[in-house]
């Protein structure tokens, strides 16, 4: 029989369990900053293949000049991502202690280097065409007369940005597989 007495000790004990245990989701901020990171990928990749569709003049100028204000966004976000990760942000154990777990760890730290390399090759991209911004201001070029290095800088651009979207839409895939086919708590973590 339970008397009055032992029920707060137990319920000291359940409570010290539950401090120790780890948190099954991810901090506010770090769910805000990855949902911001993927809705500016997907903008930016889209925006970045119909740019030649708006007739020339004002519609491309804003168009292009849209795509590097959010490209620059994006660069923001993601230096803000990963000092909040590095410093104050939430850390979940890995979702799986084998193979899947190493390749979720490497594809997440993969991501962040190519959208970071896909950034900094778009502000050189925009350095090196001398691009306007909204017809207020002209980026200096960098090698004035490189057309060479403009289309270099232009195609790996491009080509980072194809396989940061793969690789985005891959870890989607992933996320939504740990979800319905083996049925774990992975996508619960990051779901807002």
């Amino acid at each position: 029989m339970q008397t009055e007495a032992s029920r707060p000790i137990e319920q000291a004990g359940l409570a010290r369990h539950a401090a120790v245990e780890p948190p099954l989701r991810y901090d506010g901020i770090s769910i805000l900053l990855h949902w911001l990171t993927a809705l500016l990928i997907v903008v930016l990749w889209t925006l970045g293949q119909t740019i030649d569709w708006f007739p020339r003049g004002a519609p491309k100028i804003d168009a292009r000049s849209t795509h590097i204000v959010l490209g620059a966004t994006l660069g923001v976000v993601i230096i803000v991502r990963l000092l909040w990760r590095g410093s104050a942000g939430r850390r979940l154990p890995l979702a799986r202690a084998d193979w899947l777990g190493v390749t979720a760890k490497v594809v997440h730290y993969g991501l962040y280097l190519l959208v970071v390399v896909t950034v900094v090759l778009g502000i050189l991209n925009a350095w090196q065409r001398g691009d306007v911004l909204f017809n207020v201001y002209t980026i200096p070029t960098l090698v004035p007369g490189d057309h060479a290095l403009r289309r270099t800088l232009q195609g790996l651009h491009g080509d980072f940005a194809d396989i940061v979207l793969i690789l985005a839409g891959l870890h989607a895939a992933a996320a939504l597989a740990h979800h319905y086919l083996l049925r774990d708590r992975v996508l619960r973590r990051m779901l807002p």
